[in-house]
């Protein structure tokens, strides 16, 4: 496989439509997919690339959806551990008109005991890319031992690793928290911060500043991902500002997610960062027009139509089986 995640997959559960705050009906949520290793995998994978994922989930029925979910996507599960009476992690999105609200039960979760142990050695030797996020890092010490046992093996190799700080503060100390995202920004060779998260971890304030404290800690390319105003590419010395594509945003669930995962894959395909990060950003817009993590994720045509201006091609939606 060209592309390996390593990581935390969660089953979702998101309102249908957006609602006053609170819940307020029984069969008020759908039911959807998310992590945001296994959202990069699958948007890899839409995006033309040949992905594998690495993680451990429970042998209950919410791994089982998982795992019918990765197969059905021609995502490789070689390397996904099924753990006898483990309890896959979950988590809610219930939406307002004004925001997003996300409720996590992921303690204690199977993917929360990944350990270097786990990593598939050669597989990581094999990959042209592996992909690694500050969440699977802050979920447990052991995971996070696990990314660093990841990057060590690749950069032994020569395998790429792009890395998202995907910095949640409510899972870990900030102290801890700085130190392991910037230490890994410094082993990886593409980073892949948003702007907020940026900005906390480097103390800078504008676009162009934070940019340039993480271009200084050694990655080859740097995108700085700023949502609805777009995006910063710096690459050998140049920075390219990569305009936004414009949607009536309805969920940005998994944006950033997407962006990475078509990046990459678009980046394998031998096409120059600039032009990634430009199928990226079309990619990572069209996500936000859908509910949830998953479903919107466009394939490679759709963001091809978009680009080019033409009629994207009709898909038969596939129910989700549970």
């Amino acid at each position: 496989m060209e592309i390996l995640a390593v990581g935390e997959p969660l089953l979702e559960f998101h309102t249908r439509t957006a609602t006053s705050p609170g819940i307020r009906e029984a069969d008020a949520f759908g039911v959807g997919y998310g992590g945001d290793t296994s959202n990069f995998a699958i948007a890899s994978q839409r995006s033309g690339a040949r992905t594998g994922y690495v993680t451990r989930i429970g042998d209950d029925d919410f791994g089982a959806a998982l795992l019918r979910l990765w197969e059905r996507e021609g995502v490789g599960t070689e390397h996904v551990v099924r753990e006898a009476g483990g309890r896959t992690g979950i988590y809610f999105i219930s939406r307002s008109e004004s925001e997003s609200r996300f409720t996590y039960y992921r303690a204690h979760s199977p993917a929360s005991r990944l350990t270097p142990a786990d990593i598939p050695a050669d597989s990581v030797r094999r990959a042209r890319l592996v992909h690694l996020t500050g969440i699977t890092q802050a979920i447990s010490t052991t995971a996070c031992d696990a990314t660093f046992h990841t990057m060590e093996l690749a950069r032994e190799s020569g395998t790429l690793i792009s890395y998202d700080p995907n910095l949640r503060p409510a899972l870990w100390p900030a102290g801890r928290a700085r130190a392991v995202v910037m230490r890994s920004v410094e082993l990886c060779d593409i980073a892949l911060p948003n702007l907020e998260e940026g900005r906390l971890l480097t103390g800078a304030d504008s676009p162009e500043d934070v940019l340039d404290a993480f271009v200084r800690r050694g990655p080859s390319i740097v995108v700085l991902k700023m949502g609805a105003q777009g995006a910063l590419l710096a690459h050998e010395g140049a920075v390219t500002y990569i305009a936004p594509h414009p949607v009536d945003a309805v969920d940005a669930t998994g944006a950033g997610d997407t962006f990475d995962g078509v990046f990459a894959a678009r980046l394998l395909d031998g096409v120059s960062p600039q032009e990634a990060a430009r199928h990226a950003a079309v990619a990572a817009a069209l996500t936000t027009t859908g509910p949830g993590a998953v479903t919107p994720i466009p394939h490679r045509d759709v963001v091809e139509a978009a680009l080019t201006g033409g009629q994207p091609p009709v898909r038969q939606s596939k129910p989700i089986r549970r």
